[in-house]
């Protein structure tokens, strides 16, 4: 096998049609095709269609995974509950970056190879149904994978050194199992991850509590009420939740955080870590061979 590459689209908020099925299958005819996902894989030739098209028109999520070492996670979100300007402000280069279409906000993370040696033994399955849940929680206001787009570009050396950090959020020190297959997804450095973890809170302090979020719903306008229970019952808005998740936060911003950091001062922490990591691991190492 000379190469492999693997494409999967999926769609969550809405099914496809079978005119949208039958759209799709023009552009594969060996391509897995249901009316929630598109998949297939290429050991010669390459795929006719334009991803971000794809997604523009059909998906709310993709990855693509190459042998010679690239890999790309897209995801579309509605522009009301992911701001295209907070998001702006994590996606500035070739690593992380985002566009709009019509109602939609699609955020693109990449990883190209780096070292320029293939990788044979890899496999695209299961692993967007694994990086997913990030989704939902970025719609509900969790900013961490933004950040997470943010230090690739960092590590990918697309960033001045003195290129300031945006808002560091909290929870990095603890990446949940989607955001963590993102990270090992994208190849983001764990040393790096660390490093700017310093800065952030164990726990999200402007994440409302229940009695917070009663007291927030009992005070809204009568109208805003009927509105929401009339979208929970019919089901016409499957971004209820983190539309009002981010409605809260904007009624309610956080409290200014630390200074931030530079990306060359965070490259330089995760180099300063590596380095003790490996020297304590060297000493260990060290130790046994002299018990032996």
């Amino acid at each position: 096998m000379s190469e492999y590459q693997y494409y999967e689209f999926t769609a969550l908020d809405q099914a496809l049609t079978a005119r949208q099925q039958s759209e799709l299958r023009s552009l594969s005819t060996r391509a897995d095709i249901t009316a929630t996902s598109f998949v297939n894989t290429y050991e010669w030739g390459d795929f006719k269609g334009d991803p971000r098209t794809l997604m523009e028109r059909y998906f709310d999520a993709h990855l693509y995974l190459a042998n010679w070492g690239t890999r790309r996670l897209m995801l579309r979100l509605p522009k009301a509950v992911l701001d295209p300007a907070t998001t702006a402000e994590y996606c500035v280069g070739d690593s992380a970056f985002a566009w709009t279409s019509g109602k939609h906000l699609i955020v693109c993370l990449n990883r190209e190879d780096e070292d320029g040696t293939d990788e044979w033994d890899i496999d695209g399955h299961g692993i967007l149904g694994s990086v997913i849940p990030a989704r939902s929680d970025l719609a509900a206001g969790d900013l961490r994978l933004l950040y997470l787009g943010w230090l690739r570009c960092a590590q990918s050396g697309e960033l001045r050194d003195d290129e300031p950090e945006p808002a560091v959020p909290a929870g990095l020190g603890t990446l949940s199992a989607s955001l963590t297959a993102a990270a090992d997804f994208l190849c983001i450095d764990p040393d790096l991850i660390a490093a700017a973890a310093d800065r952030s809170a164990a726990t999200d302090a402007s994440e409302p509590t229940d009695a917070q979020l009663r007291q927030w719903v009992t005070a809204l306008p009568a109208g805003d009420k009927d509105a929401i229970l009339a979208a929970l019952i019919t089901g016409t808005d499957r971004q209820l939740r983190g539309q009002l998740l981010r409605r809260y936060r904007t009624e309610h911003p956080p409290r200014p955080t630390t200074p931030a950091r530079t990306a060359g001062q965070l490259l330089s922490a995760a180099a300063d870590r590596r380095a003790e990591r490996e020297h304590q691991l060297a000493a260990r190492q060290e130790r046994d061979r002299i018990r032996q």
